[in-house]
Parts: C-alpha cells; sequence; structure tokens
C-alpha cells in the first residue's frame, strides 16, 4: 500500500513510517521540519530505506494539492498539528491555522482525490475539557474517578476549552462531518500520553519523555537545582507506548468498515495509568537517583484526571494495548541514553 504519513518526521509519525518502511510499504512523510527533532528523525527514516519525503506545510493550500496531485495514497494517517496548549494560549492564530485550516485542506484534497481511502485523525483528550463533571476522590498519590473504574468513554460530552482544545475539537468534529456529509473514511483517535523513541520532549509537551530527561540529568548531575512540575502531581494519565499506537493505526484501516465516521478515545488504560508523583516514583527506581522538584500553579484548563476506556477500540478494531508503563519507561530511558547529547532539550 502507499501511505502517507502528514508531520511524519515528528514522534508518531516518525514511528509508524519506521514500521511501514519495514514490511516493504510505500511509505510517502509530508512535514514542514519546523518542530524540534523532526530533522533528525528524518535524517533517521533515510537510513531506514526508501522513504518518499515532501517537504511542505499542511496550511498551504498549494503545497497540499500538489502533494495530493503527485502521490495518490491508499491510506492517510494526519498526525500534523500543533500539539501544546500552552504553545496555543501565547499564538491561538497560528494554532487555528495549523490544527483547522490545515486539516481542512487534507480533507478536501481527500474528497476530490481519493475519497475511499481511510484517514486516521489524531485528536486529543483535551476535547473533552476540564472534565468537571466527573467525580473524583484524593487519594495519596493520585486522583481517582470512582464511578469510572474501566476509564472514560466517547459518550462523555465535548467541552472545548483553551485554543488547543477548540482546534483539536474543532478538527475531530470536521473529520466526523465529513464522514456523514461526503461519505468519506474518516477516523478520530482521542488521544491521552503516547510516549516512546523518537520524541524529542520539552517543557511544554512530551511529560513523560521530558521527566525522564530530568531523571537523567539528576543522575549525572546530583547538585542540579530542583525541576518544577505544575500543580499537585496527582494528575493522571494513561500511558501508550508508541508501538502500541501503531498497532492501533493500523488496525483502523484494516478495519475501516467498522471504524469510518468513529471517534475513539486511545490510551493505555487503567492497567497503565500512572499520575505524575507515580512517574517521579517509578523513575527514582529505575535510575537509582532522588529526585528534587518545585510546584509550580496548575497550569489553565488541566484535567486532573484522564484515563481512556478502550472497550470501543477493543470490539470495532480489535486492539488493545500490550507494552506496560513500566517496560515503557525503561524503553525510553534506554533510548534516551542512546542518543549524542540525551541530556540536552
Amino acid at each position: 500500500m502507499n501511505y502517507l504519513i502528514t508531520g511524519g518526521c515528528g514522534f508518531v509519525g516518525s514511528n509508524i513510517a519506521a514500521h511501514l518502511l519495514g514490511r516493504g510499504d510505500s511509505v510517502v512523510v509530508f512535514d514542514n521540519l519546523s518542530r524540534f527533532g523532526a530533522a533528525e528523525n528524518l535524517a533517521w527514516l533515510r537510513t531506514l530505506g526508501d522513504v518518499n519525503f515532501v517537504h511542505g506545510d499542511t496550511r498551504n493550500q498549494n503545497d497540499v494539492a500538489q502533494l495530493f496531485e503527485q502521490n495518490k495514497p491508499d491510506a492517510i494517517f494526519h498526525v500534523a498539528g500543533q500539539v501544546a496548549m500552552t504553545t496555543s494560549m501565547r499564538d491561538p492564530r497560528r494554532d487555528f491555522e495549523t490544527n483547522v485550516l490545515g486539516s481542512i485542506n487534507l480533507l478536501e484534497n481527500v474528497r476530490r482525490r481519493c475519497p475511499e481511502a481511510p484517514m486516521v485523525y489524531s485528536s486529543s483528550n483535551k476535547v473533552y475539557g476540564e472534565l468537571a463533571g466527573v467525580r473524583l476522590r484524593e487519594e495519596a498519590s493520585r486522583y481517582v474517578a470512582p464511578d469510572y473504574p474501566d476509564g472514560l468513554d466517547e459518550t462523555l460530552g465535548l467541552d472545548f476549552q483553551t485554543p488547543y482544545g477548540c482546534s483539536k475539537g474543532a478538527t475531530d468534529q470536521y473529520m466526523l462531518d465529513y464522514a456523514r456529509c461526503y461519505g468519506l473514511n474518516t477516523v478520530v483517535f482521542r488521544h491521552s500520553t503516547i510516549y516512546g523513541g523518537r520524541q524529542f520532549a520539552t517543557y511544554d509537551q512530551a511529560w513523560v519523555g521530558w521527566f525522564c530527561q530530568q531523571a537523567l540529568q539528576t543522575k549525572a548531575t546530583p547538585n542540579r537545582p530542583p525541576f518544577t512540575i505544575s500543580g499537585d502531581g496527582k494528575q493522571v494519565r494513561d500511558l501508550l507506548f508508541v508501538d502500541d499506537a501503531i498497532a492501533c493505526y493500523l488496525a483502523a484501516v484494516r478495519q475501516i468498515g467498522q471504524a469510518r465516521g468513529q471517534a475513539f478515545n486511545i490510551g493505555g488504560g487503567m492497567s497503565n495509568s500512572c499520575s505524575l508523583l507515580e512517574l517521579l516514583a517509578l523513575l527514582e527506581v529505575e535510575v537509582g537517583v532522588k529526585l528534587r522538584y518545585e510546584r509550580l500553579p496548575w497550569r489553565h484548563s488541566d484535567q486532573r484526571f484522564f484515563v481512556a476506556n478502550t472497550a470501543k477500540a477493543g470490539r470495532l478494531l480489535d486492539w488493545q494495548p500490550k507494552v506496560s508503563r513500566e517496560e515503557g519507561v525503561r524503553k525510553v530511558l534506554a533510548w534516551l541514553r542512546t542518543q549524542a547529547s540525551p541530556l540536552s532539550g
């Protein structure tokens, strides 16, 4: 098959591309290389096989039109986008143009040129807002949602908050509506936390990788100043290792007859749920270091608890995560240690 991956030099995109190249598929990687680490991921992909890289920006209608004129994909994984809530607060117009306008450009070209191709979109749990209606109980190291023992499913009401939540939510709904109005084979994945190798973490995004970096830095320089966390550290997410995310994207293409026009909450599930405090405790054991940190105020619209109930994905996609949070964190630490400058970023 011929796959198109937008944002194909990013974390998730490059991992999907590597997997597809490894099994002999044709892969078109579309990226503007603006994100930290994208150029490094492209260089890595070129060592793996004959990847067709197209430099362009989804916001540019001509770039997208030319992309589809020259490459008619059998399936599209749309993982390009502005990915940080904090960045969206600083520059909401750019966030809108990247996430909404860029996605409309893609949808229109799929509609006109390859309407039968499955298109899987990387949405976000942020489309549910702060989840103010979910009752929480505070425990020693985490918040729990006693009314949702298996996690939160897709019946939750949408509540777009922050520019990032609005832009991801708007695109989420456009994807579903293009299935209804135009018959496209679109699928929406509302992700919680994806982590793994090739993720160049920053303070604003990719929290698991970021705190893995802090642990390694502390091990290398024990007297370094403490790092910071936002909130009380008891906020919970479910961790999905990137290999499991890849399997889910491919499952959506295989099961497109059942998946089309559907939104799925996708994450590691309750067994892989983890608070920030619990991650730090795990890192202290894995790295063999005592971590020191200072607390900052809560980030705007930060969810205290989000764990995906993946039952719908299990039922319609025949998919479930396999990598445990402990195994996944060890893999991230191992990858960081292989980098030329593993403690930078």
